[in-house]
């Protein structure tokens, strides 16, 4: 995987320009997607705490779009200054909302879903459907993904202990979100970055790709599974730190 021309111009840019800089944003706010928790981010968050980034995770209750903003905003809330807001899966929808705070710098969106005003993820989904047909529903509405399944349609290029305690810990998510429009997008006026997963099997790479361009995302694309956060940390690392440098540019 390589950085796009644009992250690598920016990254250069500050370079250069050394003192006369602004500083770029040091505060990261990681949030999880669906079947997933915020402990699934501990390699992106340890390298980049090792570069000097203060880093939150969100711990969504995926309960509902409005409780999972809240409880972004809530974090967001008690930042030192501007951040990055990043999200993985469901997790970008969240933060297409959440994005709207004030303390939020730019966007990184991680094998995510990044909508638009009144857009359904369910219908964006059916509309240009993913690889897998794993998710199932409890008898009260909440959605999982089939343990059996889950390590080949959610982590497949992750060790496989790893992939398989992830599908017996998995949170489960309201289906009603799946079928919840989603409100003004923060993509529309703040920058935006995005890793495209290009063997995702949850969310269809060219679903991604249409969203990014729809959104003038900076895009890097991975060839790796939906938990690319996992399996290539690094080069998720540095995207959220080309993000940050632009921002402070």
């Amino acid at each position: 995987m390589t950085l796009s021309k644009t992250l690598l111009a920016a990254v250069s840019v500050a370079s250069l320009a050394g003192a006369a800089s602004a500083e770029p944003v040091r505060n990261v706010v990681l949030v999880h997607g669906a079947f997933a928790d915020g402990s699934g981010w501990k390699p992106v968050a340890e390298i980049l705490q090792a570069d000097g980034y203060t880093v939150s995770v969100v711990q969504q209750p995926m309960t509902s779009v409005a409780d999972d903003v809240a409880a972004t905003n809530r974090i967001l809330d008690g930042q030192s200054g501007p951040a990055v807001l990043v999200g993985h899966s469901y997790g970008g929808a969240v933060i297409t909302e959440a994005g709207n705070h004030a303390n939020v710098a730019s966007l990184v969106y991680v094998a995510a879903f990044a909508p638009a005003e009144g857009d359904v993820l369910g219908a964006m989904s059916e509309g240009t459907p993913p690889a897998s047909h794993s998710i199932t529903a409890t008898s009260d509405g909440f959605l999982l993904v089939d343990p059996a399944q889950f390590p080949a349609d959610f982590a497949a290029d992750v060790p496989a202990a790893t992939a398989e305690f992830m599908a017996i810990s998995q949170i489960p998510m309201n289906g009603q979100i799946w079928g919840t429009p989603i409100g003004a997008p923060a993509w529309q006026y703040k920058p935006s970055f995005a890793v495209l997963t290009t063997s995702d099997r949850m969310i269809n790479p060219d679903l991604q790709r249409s969203m990014y361009a729809r959104a003038g995302s900076d895009v890097t694309e991975i060839d790796a599974s939906h938990s690319v956060f996992l399996s290539h940390p690094q080069d998720v690392a540095d995207v959220i730190e080309a993000a940050a440098v632009a921002a402070g540019l």
